[in-house]
């Protein structure tokens, strides 16, 4: 009987120790206790200043409201995040592990999701300022790249391709209004548009939105690859870049690094078009100082990539409490405002203004987007990403064909 009761007693501390491993976010005073003096390890991507400063001031504000304390792991690649918690899955480190918080979304979040890496339960849905986020309206908020969210991340910001051009020296009228439309004004204008080698985020995007726009049957692209059909559906891709690359900047020999070294072409006359994945990156950039106030925006009519970007927990983060405090605040109305700001960063909110009392409202009723934000009705229509398999057998398949060494 005695050893049955030690048995039990083991049994109900391990218990115990699972449970406060694994903060309830529904029982928001204890983990903000818990969350108090801990340091939470954010690993972001660190190649934008402005970007950078936010996730700063971040890290300022829930220091002082809730005593956490922020540590931006800067990234060139959210993959190296992921395979960190792959890495410690697969030694048995199980807690205590190194990577916090992540921000990520598409094929990253589906390979975490897929092997069990991330934090159980739906979490992100008990947050406290879950109830200002904008699920009525933006159904990419349950849904990355196809896969659901099932509350295991935390949406952070919207996004939308969106192209740019100085208007001091391109004429508006002459704008390509689709990606058959960029072919043929590269043909026209060569070595005056490029994108960032894949697989850059936004040089794969840039695949993505071109195979959107020429597969025979886009519903395709929603479902995972199969493999035995992937060369007949992405036929017309290839041979677009085919057709692309010769016209690019430098002949497509090199590729811009990323978005900032792309904006920068821009910004010294070497490329007339460029991209991002913001609407208001453009006014950003000009508020910045980054690029002239001749910048305007525009899309294609007939539609670009949308998607929401997220934070998630990986399962064995040491700081679950922090982790869960920084992620409310970053969907906090006053850590949104600050963020939709093109002064600081620009990136559109994932909250419903609608839902927000008049103080926090004002405050993004105050803002002025800048002279080269689209307004909502002129983005055009939202495509849909396809399935995360879709983006590394792309990236693959350009690397097989094209790959270059910058």
């Amino acid at each position: 009987m005695k050893k049955l009761l030690a048995a039990a007693a083991v049994i109900t501390a391990l218990a115990t120790q699972v449970l406060a491993a694994d903060p309830d976010p529904a029982k928001w005073d204890g983990v903000t206790e818990e969350a108090r003096g801990q340091t939470v390890y954010f690993n972001a991507w660190g190649g934008s200043e402005n970007i950078n400063a936010y996730i700063e001031w971040a890290g300022s504000r829930i220091m002082e409201d809730y005593g956490v304390e922020l540590v931006h792991v800067k990234l060139d690649d959210t993959a190296n995040a992921v395979a960190k918690v792959v890495a410690e899955k697969a030694a048995g480190r199980n807690d205590a592990g190194t990577v916090d918080l992540i921000w990520i979304n598409g094929e990253n979040f589906a390979s975490m999701k897929r092997q069990n890496l991330l934090l159980a339960g739906e979490w992100a849905t008990k947050l406290p300022n879950w109830q200002y986020v904008d699920i009525e309206n933006k159904p990419t908020i349950l849904t990355d790249f196809t896969i659901p969210t099932d509350g295991q991340e935390s949406p952070w910001g919207m996004a939308k391709l969106v192209f740019f051009y100085d208007s001091a020296r391109t004429d508006a009228g002459a704008l390509p209004q689709s990606a058959d439309g960029l072919l043929e004004w590269a043909k026209a204008n060569p070595g005056r548009f490029s994108y960032p080698q894949p697989p850059d985020f936004i040089g794969s995007s840039f695949l993505k939105q071109v195979l959107s726009e020429k597969v025979a049957d886009r519903s395709v692209l929603l479902e995972p690859v199969v493999e035995g059909e992937f060369d007949a559906v992405t036929k017309p891709l290839f041979e677009y870049l085919d057709q692309l690359h010769p016209v690019m900047w430098r002949s497509g020999g090199a590729y811009p690094q990323n978005y900032p070294a792309m904006r920068q072409l821009l910004a010294d006359s070497e490329l007339d078009i460029i991209f991002a994945f913001n609407p208001a990156e453009a006014s950003s950039a000009i508020a910045n100082g980054e690029l002239p106030d001749t910048v305007r925006s525009f899309t294609f009519p007939g539609g670009t990539l949308s998607n929401t970007h997220f934070v998630a927990i990986p399962y064995n983060a040491a700081a679950k409490a922090g982790a869960l405090v920084l992620a409310n605040f970053l969907i906090s109305p006053e850590a949104q405002a600050h963020k939709q700001d093109p002064e600081v960063w620009g990136d559109p909110t994932v909250l419903n203004v609608g839902k927000l009392d008049a103080d926090d409202k004002a405050r993004f009723d105050a803002l002025d987007l800048g002279i080269a934000t689209l307004a909502p009705e002129d983005l055009g229509p939202a495509l849909d990403e396809p399935h995360p398999t879709w983006m590394d057998r792309l990236e693959t398949e350009w690397k097989r064909r094209y790959g270059v060494a910058n």
